[in-house]
């Protein structure tokens, strides 16, 4: 069934076909629930009951609107954050369909070498790769991206803003869907620069970085990583994913023993969605010198992983900085939050996702989405990072005016505390 006549059934009666399928998308929503949670007891609801109970007020429903509202009635029961129903126009707006009047895109491995964050209801760019199209093109961080491809970006922040409660990450998915592309595909951006100007740029889409790495189900992603010394005698890591472990810990290894001499190391996980959860296990290694350490426990249906951390040579033992920010997820909060609970880490930015648990995101056949969780996660401080995240020890984001000033403030205060500790 076409959007239009969702959009229509949500403010009129339905119609017979319409009311099926939101019979259709409660059914659904209920069997995965029974299903796929990680507790078979649900917490000690009464799952059955539940759908006796709403079932009867399904039938009656005389709006999409009203069967959303049964649906999200449904999971509350569950008093768990991470079960979410989308509203069918914010799933489109995040699944890349772009406004009347403006150019779809087909899907893709282009790029355009910016790295941007939705920051005070602004698209702002945070970083310029070097030798990257947009570097050429004289983008700066700090720019305000408003409009892409003629599609004004203002109402998709706002659309998708209050979709999911990890706004942030289903902010960067939007934003992300209409910057990427096939290789060689241009895309006409229009920017505020930083003298408040508007200013448009024509920007090729390019091979992403980093290389190419599959793992089982998961889609072929590129992954990178890169180190270098910074101010103050400081080594600097930064990688995008939890993937390719093989290659990852080599080049993750290779950094620290680089940094032999350094009187402190920054780890930067902003923007980093996670991963194989396991190697947040793996490289916290690298940090902890005493055994039988955890950094904590995922519980899934018929059996629950133990996040041990093994000690690994050569372990450093100074003082440990990580960055994050609202789209640091999944095994990048685990490793941020474990290590934070064993007193090892210092964490500097804004708080994490609190998207730390395996989940899916599925379109019902009303055509609303369907977020939900198929394990749960435990620190080993006692913490349930989903729904809630990770919170930093120094609190400190981005703002447009301190990326025109060339300025990266969790960075800074990084690097103050290891001063301050030498």
């Amino acid at each position: 069934m076409c959007v239009a006549t969702l959009a229509l059934g949500a403010q009129s009666g339905l119609s017979p076909r319409e009311r099926q399928l939101q019979i259709d998308s409660f059914e659904h929503v209920w069997k995965t629930v029974r299903e796929a949670h990680w507790d078979p007891t649900l917490g000690g609801v009464d799952w059955q009951r539940v759908h006796d109970e709403l079932r009867p007020r399904m039938d009656q429903v005389k709006t999409a609107r009203e069967a959303r509202a049964v649906l999200v009635e449904m999971l509350a029961r569950l008093k768990q954050s991470h079960f979410n129903i989308i509203p069918f126009d914010v799933y489109e707006a995040i699944e890349e369909a772009p406004a009347p009047g403006a150019k779809r895109r087909s899907a893709g491995d282009g790029r355009t070498g910016m790295e941007v964050r939705v920051i005070g209801g602004q698209a702002l760019v945070v970083s310029v790769e070097a030798g990257s199209e947009a570097a050429r093109q004289g983008v700066q961080p700090g720019w305000q991206i408003t409009r892409i491809d003629g599609e004004e970006i203002g109402p998709v922040i706002a659309k998708a803003a209050g979709a999911v409660k990890q706004s942030e990450l289903t902010l960067m998915r939007a934003l992300l869907a209409r910057l990427t592309g096939p290789i060689g595909e241009q895309l006409r951006i229009q920017f505020r620069d930083g003298a408040d100007q508007l200013v448009e740029r024509d920007i090729s889409l390019v091979r992403p970085r980093g290389t190419l790495a599959r793992f089982g189900h998961m889609p072929p992603q590129y992954v990178w990583i890169e180190w270098r010394k910074v101010p103050r005698n400081t080594g600097y890591i930064r990688f995008n994913l939890f993937l390719d472990p093989a290659r990852l810990v080599a080049a993750f290894e290779e950094a620290l023993k680089s940094f032999k001499t350094v009187d402190g190391i920054v780890i930067d996980l902003r923007g980093n969605p996670g991963g194989i959860g396991i190697m947040a296990a793996g490289m916290a290694g690298f940090f902890i010198d005493q055994p039988d350490q955890r950094l904590g426990t995922m519980y899934m249906r018929q059996t629950s992983l133990k996040f041990v951390v093994y000690p690994r040579q050569p372990t450093y033992r100074g003082p440990l900085a990580i960055l994050i920010d609202g789209a640091s997820a999944s095994t990048a909060e685990i490793f941020a939050g474990g290590l934070k609970d064993l007193g090892r880490a210092r964490i500097f930015g804004a708080r994490s996702a609190g998207a730390a648990l395996p989940s899916l995101l599925e379109r019902l056949p009303n055509g609303d989405g369907f977020q939900y969780a198929a394990a749960n996660y435990i620190s080993e401080g006692g913490k349930v990072l989903e729904g809630a995240g990770v919170t930093p020890d120094v609190e400190v984001t981005h703002t447009r005016e301190r990326l025109l000033a060339g300025r990266d403030a969790a960075l800074e205060a990084a690097l103050d505390w290891i001063r301050a500790r030498k």
